[in-house]
């Protein structure tokens, strides 16, 4: 009797078991139905199916859209601040909370923002320009960058006293730090009190010297990198971030649904191909999509692709304002008649008055601008390599370099791998479309040479029938030297007649 009880109790949790498993799984499928329609849902409406006709032209606005820590900062001080002046650069300063699409003349819009931000913008007069890098480089850099960032507080004996310091900084200036700009604002105050934590025990432990080989592996001193790819802020932030960019779905985007649609892919990896998709459609309708990896041939690209088009305008604009000018002064010039004799005086001494840059600009061409962009790189990388050695002194004997990046286990790298599936495959995708530019370039430039070779070929034929200049200056020379001549002999004869 005891036995059939205990047989049936048993039975009876079997049961209570088997039916909670049940409603486990019913649950889980019912969340990840509802985390695809959200997901697909999303997608349908943000894919464009169509690829623009006129992708390859320069719009009113000019929207780069920077990755971190792809060398977008080497093209905004080295391009675009060379064919942008400050007053055709939208109030972007990276900080989304300033920024205003409505300033007049805004032309340039350079942030680390996603593409959510085009829908502040008007579409249809806007081009979007982006790079990508290897995200398995990419993630290594935005570690380095952020220890490198983290490390420059260490001036300070505790976090209290930062956080004294940042506050006297706000008041004196309004200025944009790198704390104030995504992804920054979160994984550098995330690394710097682990910097500090860390500094600490080793003050508590009484360790002074350390000694290691492998600056991605020093618990003692910072952050592993092991540990830091796999916390929830980095798979929140940082992994497979160029997807996420590229698509408008960061925890900084101004999408509404942003937030479920992430937490979804996360949550089911294989929802992941969604969006991946969606990325794809948004690099195919982009004026360029430079690689990191790929340097001198982006930069040439982007100067052909972008610069020459920002000079054309430059170009059409001057002869706009010419044209303005010249009627001003027409108008200044009846105002003289009139009376008004200073006006044309005045008009003349703003006129010559342009500015130096503008000036420069004006006479921009795309050879002159990538000589000056090889020129700005160097002293760019120079103040880089010099920061980035001062920051990291503080964390002695850590040291980032390509030779001790090399010395990483294959295993952590795979791993890196893995969890930037998507960035893998978009960077796959891009690399088909920097192809594709090009061979786009390489015909236009084809083209252009062909155009010039006919004008020329055509200018020659003439030949035949008129004469060149020279021949012409002689023709005229003989002729005056014969008609004088005739008028002298004429002379003489009239001369002759007159004594006679």
């Amino acid at each position: 009797m005891r036995s059939k009880i205990i047989h049936l109790v048993l039975g009876l949790i079997l049961v209570v078991l088997l039916s909670v498993c049940t409603i486990k799984a019913s649950a889980s499928d019912d969340a990840y139905k509802q985390c695809e329609n959200t997901v697909k849902k999303w997608a349908s409406s943000s894919v464009d199916h169509k690829v623009q006709e006129d992708k390859h032209s320069l719009r009113d606005l000019l929207f780069f859209l920077h990755v971190p820590r792809t060398g977008g900062r080497t093209y905004f001080h080295c391009f675009l601040k060379k064919l942008y002046s400050n007053s055709q650069e939208c109030p972007r300063s990276y900080d989304k909370l300033r920024f205003d699409p409505r300033k007049a003349n805004c032309r340039l819009l350079s942030t680390h923002d996603d593409y959510s931000m085009m829908s502040k913008l008007p579409k249809e007069k806007t081009s979007v320009v982006t790079i990508l890098r290897n995200p398995i480089d990419r993630v290594f850099s935005t570690y380095e960058f952020s220890v490198e960032v983290a490390a420059r507080f260490l001036i300070h004996p505790n976090l209290s006293s930062v956080a004294k310091m940042a506050q006297r900084a706000r008041r004196k200036t309004s200025a944009v730090s790198t704390l104030d700009i995504w992804p920054w604002k979160y994984l550098v105050p995330w690394m710097r009190e682990d910097l500090f934590a860390r500094r600490d025990a080793r003050k508590l432990g009484g360790q002074s010297h350390l000694v290691t080989n492998d600056s991605y592996d020093m618990e003692d001193v910072l952050m592993p990198l092991h540990e830091y790819i796999n916390d929830p802020i980095a798979r929140d932030i940082v992994h497979n971030g160029a997807t996420f960019q590229i698509v408008g779905l960061t925890n900084n985007s101004y999408f509404g649904e942003a937030h479920e649609v992430r937490h979804c892919v996360l949550k089911y990896h294989s929802l992941g191909d969604h969006v991946l998709e969606v990325a794809k459609r948004k690099l195919d309708n982009m004026l360029y999509v430079g690689l990191t990896e790929n340097h001198k041939e982006s930069a040439t690209m982007f100067a052909n692709i972008v610069g020459s088009q920002v000079i054309s305008q430059h170009t059409i604009s001057s002869s706009s304002a010419e044209v303005a000018e010249q009627r001003s002064l027409l108008s200044s010039t009846k105002s003289d008649l009139t009376g008004q004799s200073n006006s044309t005086h005045e008009t003349l001494k703003n006129v010559s008055s342009t500015g130096e840059d503008e000036v420069r600009r004006e006479n921009l061409t795309v050879g002159k601008l990538m000589e000056a962009y090889e020129s700005c790189i160097a002293n760019l990388r120079n103040s880089q390599a010099e920061r980035r050695v001062n920051s990291l002194k503080r964390i002695s004997p850590a040291n980032f370099t390509k030779e001790a990046r090399r010395q990483v286990s294959k295993i952590l790298i795979e791993e890196i791998e893995s969890l930037n599936s998507l960035d893998m495959k978009l960077y796959t995708y891009a690399q088909h479309i920097f192809t594709k530019q090009q061979t786009h370039v390489l015909h236009n430039m084809v083209s252009a040479q062909e155009i010039q070779t006919s004008t020329q070929t055509t200018s020659s034929y003439p030949i035949f029938n008129n004469p060149p200049s020279w021949k012409v200056s002689i023709s005229v020379t003989a002729l005056l030297l014969v008609l004088f001549i005739f008028l002298f002999v004429n002379s003489r004869r009239r001369t002759s007649k007159v004594k006679l």
